[in-house]
This record gives C-alpha cells, sequence and structure tokens, in this order.
C-alpha cells in the first residue's frame, strides 16, 4: 500500500467557513459524497479521539453506503486529521488517514487534501473521482452559506 491521493482546491470563502463544512454535520451532510448521491445520517464530535459518520446514497445507481472515522487532530481553522473507511466486511481499502490543510488567500481559501495509503492504483483513482466531485458540491454548498 503505497498510493497517495493529493487534491488541491481554492475555495472562495473564508476558512473559518471551509472548516465548519468539515466539522459541522449538517454543513458536511450538504456535500459529501460523489455525484448523485445524497447524505444523511450524518454525526461528527470534531475533537481528538472523537468518531464521525455518515452514510451516502445513489437511488440511480443503486449503491448505499456508510463511512466512519476518528478525529486525529483538529486545529481550527487550519488542519484536521481523521480515519477513513467504508463500513464494509469485503472493504478492499481498509482504513486510510485524510489530512486537511487549510491556508488563507486573501479571504479565499486554499484547501489540501491528502488521502493514504490505497491498495492500487485503482482504488486511489475512484477515490480521487469520488472527492472532486464532492468538492464541486462543496463549492456550492459555501456559496449558499456565504
Amino acid at each position: 500500500m503505497t498510493s497517495d491521493l493529493t487534491i488541491v482546491r481554492v475555495f472562495d470563502a473564508p476558512r473559518d467557513l471551509v472548516f465548519r463544512a468539515w466539522t459541522d454535520a449538517d454543513q458536511l451532510a450538504n456535500w459529501l459524497g460523489p455525484e448523485k448521491f445524497l447524505a444523511s445520517e450524518v454525526v461528527t464530535d470534531p475533537r481528538p479521539g472523537g468518531a464521525w459518520k455518515g452514510r451516502i446514497r445513489s437511488e440511480e445507481y443503486g449503491v448505499d453506503r456508510r463511512m466512519s472515522g476518528v478525529y486525529r487532530e483538529v486545529t481550527p481553522p487550519s488542519r484536521l486529521v481523521f480515519t477513513y473507511r467504508w463500513d464494509v466486511p469485503d472493504d478492499e481499502v481498509g482504513e486510510t488517514v485524510i489530512t486537511v490543510t487549510l491556508a488563507d488567500l486573501d479571504g479565499k481559501t486554499e484547501m489540501t487534501f491528502h488521502q493514504t495509503p490505497f491498495p492500487n492504483e485503482a482504488e486511489q483513482e475512484g477515490h480521487r473521482y469520488g472527492w472532486m466531485s464532492a468538492f464541486e458540491d462543496l463549492t456550492r454548498s459555501l456559496a449558499a452559506v456565504r
């Protein structure tokens, strides 16, 4: 397992707002999951050792998946580290660690998203697609709350 995923995005929102979008359950539910998926049952306890969980579903694709993890580091508004795993018995990926770093860019926010490890390139690319799609929804969600 050596594949890492890094995505850098700039959002037209202050970083405290972007940080809350990652840590507030209601805000996270607005954008979590790829296109044509709806998030529900999102629960967050953003403190080191606190748990998070969520569910994403797509009627169109006939997919219903649950995910969960534990926060390792919570440093508002600049850094968030947490574990991520699909709650399915045959999950090939297993537990990964996500690090979100937020930098202020004159009122905008540069987000560096890093997830590791992946067992292979196919899983890494599948997650890249999912996160890139979710970050499009995050862009819309941030615009709606500004």
